[in-house]
């Protein structure tokens, strides 16, 4: 999408558009004159920003009470912001608030800890004193303090609210301490732990290629980088492998998918997993869809592919609910999607 009007822009990410028109060069004594927040603030503008058009560059010129203009178009990235902080900050500080933009969103600590899952927020907090916690707790928003006290171990929870009725003011000191631990220990920790790995994502990619793109770029692949194609592989969950499913997981499917669709991906299917959707029905259930699937006549290898894909995606979604359990295609370990 690309930003075409300067009036839905706000402070930082007017900000970030100018350091991205003005270069690497032009811009590193800048970065070196804003403070930290000012340099998170502006940087996770700027990761975000996408494409923005020359004539929104040069309305924000003529605010700044600037001559600079530009013909083409801007794009704020990930890497582009990387790579400009690069110029002008040591690598250790760039890494840091790169992690943190790779974490929760959130202006402030206190924001960004409110985008953190719950149990993930419990199971560090676990580790910490009752007082850092009782802090931290009253700290964030109450509705997601309780479901972090909900979480943690019912003794621990009982100590830390203690805490929290007991609680005077906390010394200015004390809170800079705990949201630099926080920062430091935590959010770093997770920003790292939340990078999403290549070969799931090209993984999910891959699944959802019709049959012969599939094949033309696994094939291409195994060429060039054998052990990537191979992780690729193992990762993708593909119609055929719904034959790890259960028989109780079976019929959950059953019940949730279309029956015409059902029977154009049973038309490309094999006779093992064609048996495993039958042999779950009823006898005059399985009867009806043979009968249908024969009455179709060819179907399209398109077609197939688009239905197989459908019934794929809808199995993932009552996984992701917690209602069918699948396996990983490597078939060693089941994995909840």
């Amino acid at each position: 999408m690309v930003i075409n009007d300067a009036k839905y822009l706000n402070g930082p990410d007017k900000a970030a558009i100018m350091m991205l028109a003005l270069g690497d060069e032009h811009t590193k004594e800048l970065w070196t004159r804003l403070d930290e927040e000012e340099i998170k603030e502006i940087s996770q503008a700027m990761s975000n920003l996408g494409s923005v058009s020359s004539s929104v560059m040069e309305a924000l010129f003529v605010e700044f009470a600037s001559k600079i203009s530009s013909t083409g178009n801007i794009v704020g990235s990930y890497e582009a912001t990387e790579r400009l902080l690069m110029k002008a900050l040591s690598g250790d500080r760039v890494e840091g608030i790169m992690e943190e933009i790779r974490g929760p969103a959130g202006r402030t600590m206190w924001d960004k800890l409110a985008n953190v899952n719950e149990q993930v927020l419990a199971n560090y907090l676990k580790n910490e004193y009752p007082q850092t916690v009782a802090v931290v707790m009253s700290k964030i928003n109450p509705g997601h303090a309780a479901k972090v006290l909900s979480t943690l171990p019912e003794d621990f929870s009982l100590e830390v609210v203690n805490r929290m009725l007991q609680m005077e003011s906390v010394q200015k000191e004390v809170l800079d301490k705990i949201e630099d631990t926080l920062r430091s220990e935590f959010m770093s920790n997770l920003a790292k732990t939340n990078k999403r790995d290549s070969h799931e994502m090209m993984a999910e990619i891959f699944n959802n290629f019709d049959r012969n793109t599939e094949g033309r770029f696994i094939s291409a692949l195994e060429e060039r980088n054998r052990d990537s194609a191979e992780k690729i592989k193992a990762l993708m969950f593909t119609f055929e492998d719904l034959l790890k499913l259960d028989p109780a997981g079976v019929q959950t499917l059953l019940r949730n998918v279309d029956k015409e669709r059902l029977g154009i991906c049973l038309k490309g299917a094999s006779e093992s997993l064609r048996d495993l959707f039958f042999t779950n029905m009823s006898e005059r259930a399985a009867k009806i869809l043979r009968e249908d699937m024969e009455a179709m006549g060819p179907v399209r290898l398109r077609d197939v592919d688009e239905a197989q894909m459908e019934i794929v995606n809808i199995a993932k979604e009552l996984a992701d609910n917690g209602e069918i359990m699948l396996a990983d295609s490597g078939g060693e370990d089941e994995l909840i999607y």
